[in-house]
């Protein structure tokens, strides 16, 4: 089959495009695939997808981007009909074309109006609706009337080598601000709270910040690292993904708080959709210590493979759990690395090819 792939924020390469990339190498091994996207930008984003994401797409081909605001409705139709398959990767539009369409959905859309009847119409046509997580999954189907799947994402776990565990406390994340100005992945807040804890005699451990970031960002990121100063912590930007994988083996305790201190049932999509830097800590044997919301519920067992928590006095307090239980620390990364197991492995490429088979 020719199948095309389309993700409108392709050259961000974040979770959502290593999500979207592991399609296209899945499906390029038994079918014709093309990316929708900038055919100059073909060469750069294949050679920084396999540094940065460890995914390898030499075999996927850049094709004109029919979804361009740049081509006509009728161009983008008449171009349609040359894939037998187009996976679409929404931000809550529904394209109209002419194979068969399969939609992806990373996170909830409540802001989309869907009553009309040319919205109706074009989601009629669809093949298929398929999610990240069951956190985006309830708001998806609610939402749109619809049974969509459940596709986690890829999880790649290397085999545990011999790596000697450090005091490091470990988050990784996109730098990214909502429409407020509040940073998306919060990591003001940790950077606070570490600073907090440092201050209240934690001694001996560092707080390692590995940040996904655009040069537009760069102002914005210098308020990050000036309010570290003075304190263990630093700032790893773009790494490539042998340095992010040695991280979370040497790490020994994850954070996350995407979502905290947002009005979350009137902007669901602020919570973490699901959490793929959370299980490839755990992956790694770091013990997550997240945010009680979006996927990553559906990632940790609680005060088993990880800690979940509501307030900041919960992060303190479960943090200093591991921090001066060392049997409590190797006890839970174990379980951690076992959980991780559930996302991994060839699970994503079986259950892709069952969802567009």
């Amino acid at each position: 089959m020719r199948i095309g792939i389309f993700d409108p924020y392709l050259d961000s390469l974040s979770g959502g495009e290593k999500y979207m990339l592991s399609i296209a190498e899945c499906l390029s091994s038994k079918h014709e695939v093309a990316i929708f996207w900038d055919t100059q930008q073909e060469r750069g984003i294949k050679e920084k997808a396999k540094q940065k994401l460890g995914i390898d797409i030499s075999s996927v081909v850049f094709s004109r981007n029919i979804f361009s605001g740049k081509v006509s409705l009728i161009s983008r139709v008449n171009l349609s009909r040359r894939y037998d398959i187009i996976i679409y990767l929404s931000d809550g539009s529904i394209p109209f074309v002419l194979s068969k369409l399969y939609i992806h959905f990373q996170f909830p859309v409540e802001w989309v109006k869907i009553s009309n009847i040319k919205t109706r119409f074009k989601l009629n046509r669809v093949s298929r609706i398929f999610c990240n997580s069951f956190f985006t999954k309830g708001y998806i189907d609610k939402k749109f009337g619809v049974n969509s799947s459940v596709l986690y994402p890829p999880i790649h776990i290397p085999s545990l080598h011999k790596v000697r565990k450090e005091n490091i406390i470990l988050n990784v994340g996109r730098f990214g601000l909502n429409i407020d100005g509040s940073s998306y992945k919060k990591q003001d807040l940790l950077i606070k709270v570490f600073k907090n804890m440092v201050d209240s005699r934690l001694n001996k451990w560092s707080l390692v910040l590995i940040i996904g970031s655009k040069d537009e960002e760069r102002n914005k990121l210098l308020e990050l690292k000036r309010l570290s100063k003075g304190y263990p912590i630093s700032f790893i930007e773009n790494p490539l993904n042998s340095v992010l994988l040695e991280y979370y083996q040497k790490s020994k305790i994850y954070w996350h708080a995407s979502g905290f201190g947002e009005d979350l049932v009137k902007y669901p999509e602020r919570a973490e959709h699901f959490g793929i830097s959370t299980v490839e800590a755990m992956g790694g044997g770091a013990v997550p210590v997240a945010i009680n919301a979006g996927g990553q519920k559906e990632i940790i067992e609680d005060t088993k493979s990880g800690f979940l928590w509501n307030t900041v006095d919960e992060l303190i307090s479960n943090t200093d759990r591991l921090v001066h239980n060392e049997r409590l620390f190797k006890q839970m990364s174990q379980e951690a690395v076992r959980r991780s197991k559930k996302f991994s492995g060839d699970r994503f490429c079986r259950e892709l090819n069952n969802i567009v088979g």
